[in-house]
């Protein structure tokens, strides 16, 4: 995360015009999915309204596990390019074998911070990759929820960052 803080969302103005156009997209239409709930279904997101993000997207289901309780990150569904970022797909794999971040620890952070907010969440990202590539991505972090009150599953986009 190289210093730059989490940010929660909000609807602002703001946040939508100075954005990533995509990145406003997606989270526009989460936020309309929501109704009056804090986070939409899963069964809320629909794939086909989101084709032109397909590349970019994430949906990582977010368990217990059975000895600790502890949260497990685990990847149910990886777009093309961040399969392309990886140099592999993480499908099925847990966060920390098939994160794309400046380790396992900070994209694990995000994802303990978002269940502890259930809220959105933007951030920068700048790292090194394992190739030693510059990388500075714009990425939006939402909250999926089968109960309206745990997070169930998140759905991540990602666009290379914008100066």
């Amino acid at each position: 995360m190289s210093g730059e803080s989490l940010a929660l969302l909000n609807a602002d103005k703001n946040f939508l015009d100075n954005n990533n156009p995509l990145i406003a997209e997606i989270y526009t239409y989460w936020k309309e999915r929501c109704g009056d709930r804090p986070m939409p279904r899963r069964v809320d997101i629909d794939p086909v309204e989101l084709t032109a993000h397909l590349p970019g997207i994430l949906l990582i289901d977010v368990d217990r596990d059975a000895e600790t309780g502890g949260r497990v990150f685990r990847y149910r569904v990886v777009g093309t390019r961040e399969v392309t970022n990886r140099h592999h797909n993480p499908t099925g794999k847990r966060v920390e074998e098939g994160y794309f971040a400046e380790s396992a620890d900070a994209a694990l952070q995000s994802y303990e911070e978002l269940c502890k907010r259930r809220a959105p969440i933007f951030e920068v990202i700048s790292f090194l990759s394992k190739d030693g590539v510059p990388v500075k991505e714009d990425s939006i972090m939402l909250p999926l929820s089968e109960n309206s009150t745990d997070v169930s599953q998140i759905l991540v986009y990602s666009e290379k960052h914008r100066d």
